[in-house]
């Protein structure tokens, strides 16, 4: 059939100016914008009806049905809004289209077609360069991801551009937030530096999260799935519309439960969303409220090598009582977190938009744990004399709390002096202040202590402020050129050691300047080929900091991020290929041990980089027929790495030189792929595939510390209809590891010298066999 073009101009319907910078898109799937003249173009598309969404600051949505039987030309007008939309919300933060950077846009359909249950990170598991696990092995509780390599702690994750990782340990924990992808409406995973945003600097991705904005029409609907292990989520959600033309409220309430693929390794989560929000003619005031709260038995250890080699793939060690040879009910994990965010976008002239928001985030929670004969001494306890026998060991029962709050600013002003060049000067102003203390619950012996008896308190304060100015300059119609600066300074306060290892209260002050710069050159309008560089510094985290003394503190990281990338887009082909390289000082690398909170334990390496060829393409093979496909090659080394293994025959550490190796869990080949085929009307069957290669526990690059490959295949089954009184009925199941793949997607290892050789002390997380999820959803 002939491959045709539908091209034309945006316009404003009373004064006739084009309007570059619009957003449009052919049926929801192709996003463009238009070029400084405001016109767009669309290519290689085939004869038939296509429905065109065009948004615009401060105009009407248009939703526009154009018939192309030849190459059509279709101008498209906007009318001035007596409401203002969303995008300035996020944009400071985020990559345009035409940004000289690697990044993925994932939209509220993409999210709604993979929200069956599983933790926020399953969203993301087939953009490029992703690797997903769940401890407790069935995609629910505790789950994470890495990015090219890197974990959650060197990922920046915003919530309406407000940073949500944690600001002492850096990492983002989603379980605490069960179910936010119900009201996500869409997300960008930049990955490399990217552009300059709020919060941890990110050293390997940023994953910016806007979530529910307006929506006309009122709605209720009712989610929910159940499937093996005995996972089970109900959502409802409901909205006003937009009430006298200005007002709506938008509301989720959700629950979770699920037993977990591995032994005890249980989930109770609930969680609400709660937003209101006025529209008027040059601004936007937004509230929202949500918290979650979580309940989870403990699987951060995962399984001990021996007990995997056995066929124990679900042995869970955690909580077990060496005296009563069982295990202790409570051995969980407790916490919730309450979010609260004012957002305020204004148009403040034709040329200038401000948006800006308040925040506050308050988390409180601990966990429970049985430890089997502690010393009293550890705990500040004095031994006592039983029967003339001086006891000084017992069984007990401790919670580790934490209660902490955050609190802040971010800021964002949009400058378009003229279609060539656009201006952004944003940042941000936080605060975070954690009390971390002990208590014990119950002792087996007798001792001195009062009930809950506190044995430790730390309190943090950590402030953060950031600035940065973006500019985006076109000195030609096809010529972008790009320049980000960031400004931040650092001030954190915590309990550390002195030089004679007794605890003290320190500080430290860190500064970092982080520049970036690019072009972007179109060769066409469905084609950009474009350059990069990019400077990161991040600080260590709180163990890397607690962990030290004012003389071995850990140091400040610093990337330089190379970019050089290609990217087409048209209808029924796009692609990308983007080549990186990441050189890295004093990276703060994983020596694969985790401490006893399942944590990774960190050492600075002086010398570093991460390089690698990402490529991703979506194919209409046939009119039902699409084929997203993404793959990533890359090489991860660490130069000159020092191990030091514990030697149980001497007592003593000893330490191995090795040259070039493999930085820890990081694969050298990463692929995915999802053929959906759109077999009838309204129903879609899916094919989704997922390898990943080798991941080293260190960076020794032993092959007897590390995870074998893996090949998994899921399939994802979905049919839509409709009758008198309901809008919508989805009918879905997600059939998991159909082919009952035995694999590990992540573990720890802590190697050490016996009898003269090193034995390896590997624990791996298997994930579970074939297994499903199934889904009822119904709109009103």
């Amino acid at each position: 059939m002939a491959q045709l073009s539908l091209s034309g101009k945006v316009i404003d319907t009373q004064t006739g100016t084009t309007l570059p910078g619009a957003t449009i898109s052919l049926n929801n799937e192709v996003f463009i914008t238009t070029n400084a003249q405001g016109a767009y173009q669309f290519r290689n598309i085939r004869p038939g009806n296509y429905t065109l969404k065009v948004s615009y600051i401060g105009y009407k949505q248009l939703l526009q049905t154009v018939a192309v039987n030849g190459n059509t030309s279709q101008d498209l007008k906007l009318t001035s809004g007596n409401t203002m939309t969303e995008e300035v919300t996020v944009s400071s933060t985020r990559a345009s289209d035409k940004s000289p950077t690697a990044f993925t846009n994932l939209n509220k359909k993409d999210i709604e077609k993979n929200n069956s249950g599983r933790g926020f990170e399953f969203l993301l598991e087939q953009t490029p360069s992703t690797v997903v696990s769940s401890n407790a092995g069935a995609g629910v509780g505790y789950t994470s991801v890495r990015i090219r390599g890197s974990d959650g702690t060197r990922t920046n994750v915003t919530i309406n551009g407000i940073p949500m990782n944690d600001a002492e340990s850096q990492g983002s924990f989603m379980v605490n937030l069960p179910d936010f992808a119900s009201s996500i409406d869409n997300i960008q995973v930049q990955r490399g530096v990217g552009t300059s945003t709020n919060g941890a600097g990110a050293f390997g991705a940023s994953i910016n999260i806007q979530t529910t904005t307006r929506r006309d029409s009122a709605y209720a609907e009712l989610n929910n799935s159940a499937g093996s292990y005995g996972t089970i989520k109900n959502t409802v959600s409901i909205g006003t519309g937009l009430l006298g033309g200005h007002f709506t409220v938008d509301g989720r309430l959700s629950r979770i439960n699920s037993d977990g693929y591995i032994d005890r390794a249980f989930s109770k989560m609930k969680s609400y969303f709660l937003s209101g929000a006025y529209y008027g003619q040059k601004d936007v005031l937004r509230v929202n409220v949500f918290s979650g709260d979580q309940q989870t038995y403990q699987a951060w250890n995962g399984v001990p090598e021996e007990e995997v080699r056995k066929g124990n793939y679900r042995y869970n060690e955690l909580g077990y009582m060496e005296k009563a040879k069982d295990y202790y009910d409570n051995q969980t994990d407790n916490y919730i977190q309450n979010y609260y965010q004012l957002l305020y976008n204004r148009q403040l002239t034709d040329k200038l938009s401000f948006s800006g928001a308040l925040h506050y985030t308050k988390g409180a929670g601990y966990y429970e744990e049985f430890k089997n004969n502690e010393p009293f001494t550890k705990y500040g306890i004095t031994p006592v004399v039983i029967g003339g026998v001086t006891v000084a060991n017992t069984d007990l029962v401790r919670r580790l709390w934490l209660d902490n709050h955050f609190y802040g600013l971010t800021y964002n002003l949009d400058y378009n002096p003229s279609t060539k060049l656009n201006l952004k000067l944003g940042g941000g102003y936080n605060e975070y202040k954690g009390d971390h203390f002990s208590n014990i619950r119950w002792t087996q012996q007798s001792t001195t202590i009062f009930p809950n008896h506190e044995y430790s308190r730390d309190h943090a304060k950590k402030t953060d402020f950031n600035t940065f100015l973006r500019a985006e300059f076109h000195p030609a119609e096809n010529i972008l050129i790009y320049g980000d600066a960031q400004y931040r300074r650092i001030n954190y306060s915590f309990l550390g050691f002195d030089r004679n290892l007794n605890n003290i209260q320190q500080a430290v002050n860190l500064n970092f300047f982080n520049p970036k710069a690019g072009i972007t050159v179109s060769l066409n309008s469905n084609s950009d080929v474009y350059a990069s560089v990019a400077v990161a510094n991040r600080e260590p985290n709180r163990n890397d900091f607690t962990n030290s003394s004012p003389d071995s503190r850990p140091k400040s990281e610093r990337l330089t991020d190379f970019e050089l990338g290609y990217r087409y887009n048209q209808t029924n082909f796009s692609a990308s290929i983007n080549g990186y390289y990441m050189k890295y000082k004093n990276q703060l690398v994983l020596t694969g041990a985790l401490n006893d909170v399942g944590s990774s334990i960190r050492t600075n390496i002086d010398d570093s980089y991460r390089a690698g060829l990402e490529g991703n393409a979506r194919i209409r093979v046939a009119k039902p027929l699409t084929w997203l496909i993404n793959a990533t090659v890359s090489a991860n080394k660490v130069k000159g790495f020092r191990q030091f293994l514990y030697n149980y025959d001497t007592d003593a550490l000893e330490m191995t030189q090795y040259g070039t190796t493999n930085i820890a869990y990081s694969p050298s080949l990463i692929a995915g792929s999802t053929l959906s085929w759109a077999a009838i009307k309204n129903g879609e069957i899916a094919l989704i595939g997922k390898y990943v290669g080798r991941q080293y526990l260190d960076n020794t690059s032993t092959k007897s510390r590390s995870l074998d490959d893996y090949l998994i295949t899921d399939v994802r089954l979905n049919y839509n209809f409709a009758f008198k009184g309901v809008k919508n009925v989805g009918v879905g199941l997600l059939v998991n590891n159909v082919f009952s793949k035995r694999y590990w997607s992540d573990g720890a290892t802590y190697p050490g010298i016996s009898g003269g050789v090193v034995e390896n002390y590997n624990y791996f997380f298997p994930q579970a066999p074939i297994n499903f999820l199934a889904s009822l959803n119904v709109k009103f």
